[in-house]
């Protein structure tokens, strides 16, 4: 069996997560409790509401595990509020909520703007292969890159997908557009570590 892939399915579109890492040949788990996320070789952190996931993480026991693992260099996709869970500061978050730092960047809650505000964009693919169809609902932004992190597309000269190291995260949604290069592109990250 090659490595196991799980999606944090506490809240936003994990099933659409789970779907596109299948049709790209991924062994899918779906990680609700700490005895999961000892399972998985990766994790997908979805989009969804930020401080409700962080509230959920605190709930379901999986703050202190996942922030372990993290740390040690699980392999991670972040998107939406998952890059917000990734960043290393949340630029005016709300004081109940927290950041795993496991890509150096600042990330501001709905910096593309409201629901009312979503849109969606073709960017080019890192690696030279056309564009993807990226799906922006109240997405963040990220406002500041540290030094170690690669920023891999650009919308209007800002960041929009960053790496560092194996972390990948994206402020916006990949899942929904029906194009499965940004999760094939983290799967490469598996055979790295």
């Amino acid at each position: 069996m090659g490595p196991v892939t799980g999606v944090l399915a506490l809240q936003g579109a994990f099933a659409a997560h789970g779907a596109a890492l299948i049709r790209c040949g991924a062994e899918v788990r779906e990680v609700r409790t700490p005895a999961d996320l000892a399972a998985v070789d990766a994790l997908v952190l979805p989009g969804g509401e930020s401080t409700t996931i962080c509230k959920l993480l605190i709930q379901s026991g999986l703050r202190g595990p996942l922030e372990t693992r993290l740390s040690a260099g699980l392999p991670v996709l972040g998107t939406c509020a998952g890059l917000i869970i990734l960043s290393a500061e949340v630029v005016d978050g709300r004081p109940d909520q927290f950041c795993f730092g496991a890509i150096d960047v600042s990330s501001r809650r709905n910096g593309f703007g409201r629901q009312r505000d979503s849109f969606e964009v073709d960017l080019p693919v890192p690696g030279g292969e056309g564009s993807v169809r990226a799906v922006f609902i109240r997405a963040p932004r990220i406002v500041r890159c540290g030094g170690a992190v690669e920023v891999m597309a650009s919308l209007d000269g800002e960041p929009v997908l960053v790496r560092q190291g194996t972390a990948l995260g994206a402020t916006f949604h990949p899942e929904l557009s029906g194009d499965d290069r940004i999760h094939r592109l983290f799967l490469g990250f598996l055979t790295e570590v």
